[in-house]
């Protein structure tokens, strides 16, 4: 009787999920929400700076967990694998985070510095060629910002480690 009760909630188990790469819509649908709330949980786990702050540490996270879990949804790999996989992922950005937080060193080493782009009412080609941007990336940055493009209000732009242009206003 046992084994009935057992085999019956295996069937329906595979029958709301299904198994491998033949999946219905119903099938995948079910496969979907099931991660996204996985998802959800591991971004918790990871913490906030993993969709907030966008380092390139941060940025690879995101791709991978992202194509890690697809493989799930779409019955390209074995689900518990696909969880632990992700599971291992955010927590290794869990403590990667914790050592770039209390290691200054390691966190200057992982993640971009700052370039300073602009000063002095000029902008310095050279770092504008380290940092591959032009002059019109930066007049966009500043209109996005500040709403402007009189360069008489600047005092300094950066492109910062995440790849954002930071603007700082002179002070009256």
């Amino acid at each position: 009787m046992i084994v009935t009760k057992y085999s019956t909630s295996i069937e329906m188990f595979y029958a709301v999920f299904g198994e491998g790469k033949d999946l219905s819509v119903v099938q995948m649908s079910c496969r979907a929400i099931i991660v996204f709330l996985i998802a959800y949980g591991l971004i918790r786990v990871s913490g906030r700076r993993s969709f907030t702050i966008h380092t390139p540490v941060d940025n690879i996270v995101v791709i991978l967990l992202g194509a890690i879990l697809s493989r799930a949804v779409v019955g390209a790999s074995p689900f518990i694998p696909v969880v632990c996989a992700s599971l291992t992922l955010v927590l290794l950005h869990r403590i990667f985070g914790w050592f770039m937080a209390h290691n200054t060193r390691l966190g200057k080493w992982i993640e971009s510095r700052k370039i300073i782009l602009y000063q002095d009412a000029q902008f310095i080609e050279e770092n504008m060629k380290k940092a591959l941007v032009r002059k019109e990336d930066i007049m966009q940055g500043i209109r996005q910002a500040i709403h402007t493009e009189d360069l008489t209000k600047i005092d300094k732009i950066y492109i910062e480690g995440n790849g954002k242009i930071s603007i700082l206003i002179k002070e009256v």
